[in-house]
């Protein structure tokens, strides 16, 4: 009876640690998960333009592009919740990172088609969704990254796209926190959600009306 209970005690620790692990691997750096997979070949680009929802839900159906994972980057806080970071404290904005075939779409083509479907000229806001945590930013992976990032803002802000100056900004990529499994691929599971309908759907009709050749 002893031996039994002892093995059911054991059994239970076994389990929380395999699940405490599960959840730290999950909040690795998105890059390091990838170049374990053995994915060396595909580039990273993050962004935040809003709610990441969006942002997701638009480069899923980029010709080229693997994976659009939700999260958190640019802040202070180590694995922070979607909750903290709603809270505007940690400093994280919800962000976007993109793995994806460069020989299929460009570091450059990507930043251009965020450009179009987020406004990027509102400080720290997206229509509804106010705070740093909305605001618009591209965090670079590398130098050609910087580069190429800072030669499309000052491109985009010479154009008459939007009649305000442009504020995204473009800051290195330091870490990235996946976001609880809820966020994942949220417009395709929940379409019939309002925000999906009313805030979404109208950027993915954009995208299909600008960007067709690149979908």
């Amino acid at each position: 009876m002893m031996n039994s209970i002892i093995k059911s005690i054991i059994t239970l620790i076994i389990l929380a640690v395999t699940a405490c692990q599960g959840a730290a691997v999950k909040n690795e750096n998105m890059m390091d998960m990838m170049e374990k997979s053995g994915n060396t070949n595909l580039e990273y680009a993050t962004l935040g333009g809003g709610c990441f929802w969006c942002i997701e839900a638009i480069f899923m159906e980029v010709r080229g592009v693997k994976s659009a994972t939700s999260g958190y980057s640019g802040g202070t806080v180590k694995n922070p919740t979607y909750r903290e970071v709603t809270s505007g404290k940690t400093g994280h904005a919800e962000v976007v990172q993109i793995a994806f075939n460069p020989e299929v779409i460009s570091f450059r083509d990507i930043l251009v088609i965020f450009f179009h479907l987020h406004d990027p000229t509102t400080l720290n806001r997206q229509g509804a969704d106010v705070g740093t945590q909305y605001r618009s930013v591209i965090f670079y992976h590398n130098e050609d990254q910087e580069k190429t990032a800072s030669e499309v803002f000052r491109e985009i802000n010479d154009t008459d796209l939007w009649a305000d100056p442009l504020v995204t900004e473009i800051s290195p990529m330091e870490k990235f926190y996946v976001a609880e499994d809820y966020h994942q691929n949220y417009y395709q599971n929940n379409p019939n959600q309002p925000y999906c309908t009313f805030v979404i759907s109208p950027k993915l009709s954009k995208l299909r009306k600008l960007f067709e050749h690149k979908l």
